[in-house]
């Protein structure tokens, strides 16, 4: 068999992903605080770019004028490059409006951002603080701070006495006496080894050692969870009158007793669409505060206007970096053009239920808002990702305008969330002393004429947090 080489011409179409598709399919799915950061570590590496006007994005600057027709659709983010080399550069840097910039010079010399910091006091320093005001011998001392540093956030100690006394060359019996004495501090129930010790601790400190809170907590456990007060009240020969009246006691201790200590700080949402109803219809405008706004530098600016050219490829370098800080600059205008075209589509579908509330909501899923504005649904995807509007139901993540629809018996279809709703009236309305199966909320929803799965109730209920029928049962 002999090889033979030859050569041949193919035509294939495919997609090339530049650096600049790539770059604006990123910003599209960022959310406001990443995008935020993406655009000041531009401004770090990028000289061409700086801090300066910028011209607010509303439905009227983005070319959504009511009563104007568009001849052409809305644009999807191309990424060709040919026509940033196609253009004029020296004309575009004559022409560009110049905002002189202000230098920043306070007035009055104040203390540096760190001195103005200040840091929630966690568990592990308030113990140490009770620590530091005890009359615990060294060694004791010692194996106190072994054991205050191996609590997790809830306040429970994560290893064994086993473990501490080893780490610290003592013995077990005067590592469990130090485990009590710690176990006196505040917050009370910390530095407990499971949920029945922390409950215990806090009965103690209540004058309930001998009670029967404590015989609950030490045996029947289990029957408490499942609330089989009947069961207990059995086992302990008492009345049933006083196990709920225990139970009730119960209730109020915290089972995560360092809970209050934790150090994870709020995280607060900022809204990327405010929607406003003006008389019978919904504005929308999108949030532009704290972003920064980009300009190029008059400094390159006026350099790149110089008839005289540039050794060791200066000017090569600043017509570089001016393609891709136009291309940046462009690519978040279309981020933002992009973001208020989804958000009016998604308001011209739900609006029923910005009005009224969740009852009206409608079945939407991505392809509907693809179609309304003609672009993928991949890119409508990327938009609702991390975005939020702050629309008069409150504020809302993107995503959960698109729900799933349940086809009901008149042939109509209703979205799941508003199913949901249904689901939580008929828990809120319910009698605490016999509440409503599962099979019976399919019963209550099929006679207003919702024909759904058993199944299916039990996935919506889960996912609101509500508890099962027989663990939702009080006795009181």
């Amino acid at each position: 068999m002999a090889f033979e080489l030859r050569q041949s011409m193919k035509l294939v179409q495919q997609l090339v992903m530049t650096p600049q598709l790539q770059q604006a399919i990123k910003l599209l799915q960022l959310s406001r605080m990443e995008l935020v950061n993406v655009v000041n570590q531009e401004l770090q590496e990028n000289p061409l770019l700086e801090e300066g006007s910028l011209e607010v994005l509303d439905e009227g600057a983005l070319g959504e004028e009511r009563g104007r027709k568009e001849k052409d659709g809305p644009e999807e983010v191309k990424g060709g490059t040919e026509g940033l080399r196609d253009i004029n550069w020296d004309e575009y840097m004559q022409n560009y409006e110049y905002y002189p910039r202000t230098p920043f010079s306070p007035e009055e010399p104040g203390r540096g951002l760190e001195a103005t910091l200040s840091r929630k006091s966690s568990l592990v320093d308030y113990l140490l603080w009770q620590l530091g005001l005890s009359r615990l011998a060294k060694e004791e001392e010692e194996a106190a701070q072994m054991i205050i540093g191996n609590l997790n956030e809830d306040g429970y100690l994560d290893c064994s006495l086993e473990e501490i006394a080893l780490a610290c060359g003592m013995e077990l019996p005067f590592v469990g006496k130090v485990l009590a004495e710690v176990q006196e501090f505040d917050p009370t129930g910390v530095a407990a080894r499971d949920l029945q010790e922390c409950l215990l601790l806090q009965a103690k400190k209540l004058g309930m050692g001998d009670s029967i809170v404590a015989a609950i907590l030490k045996d029947h456990l289990k029957d408490l969870e499942r609330k089989r007060y009947e069961v207990i009240a059995r086992r302990l020969g008492d009345s049933l009158e006083n196990v709920v009246a225990a139970v009730r006691i119960i209730t109020n201790f915290d089972p995560r007793p360092g809970r209050s200590y934790s150090g994870e700080e709020p995280r607060y949402i900022v809204p990327d669409v405010f929607v406003f109803k003006v008389d019978d219809d919904f504005v929308i405008l999108l949030n532009e505060d704290g972003l920064p706004k980009l300009r190029i530098s008059n400094y390159y600016r006026s350099m790149l206007s110089r008839r005289e050219p540039a050794g060791g490829g200066t000017r090569e370098y600043i017509q570089d970096k001016l393609r891709s800080a136009a291309w940046l600059i462009k690519s978040i205008h279309q981020r933002q053009r992009t973001i208020c075209r989804v958000a009016r589509s998604i308001v011209n579908f739900q609006r029923e239920f910005l009005d009224k509330g969740i009852s009206y909501m409608k079945p939407l899923v991505l392809r509907d808002v693809a179609e309304d504005i003609q672009m993928h649904e991949s890119t409508i995807s990327r938009v609702t990702t991390n975005k939020y509007m702050d629309t008069p139901q409150g504020i809302l993540p993107m995503k959960f305008f698109f729900k799933s629809s349940i086809q009901q018996k008149a042939g109509e279809k209703i979205s799941s969330e508003t199913i949901k709703e249904k689901i939580r009236r008929m828990v809120a309305h319910e009698d605490p002393k016999n509440p409503i199966s599962d099979q019976e909320i399919v019963a209550l929803l099929s006679d207003a004429n919702v024909d759904i799965a058993r199944r299916t109730v039990a996935k919506y209920r889960e996912s609101m947090g509500v508890l099962a029928s027989n663990r939702r049962k009080r006795i009181l």
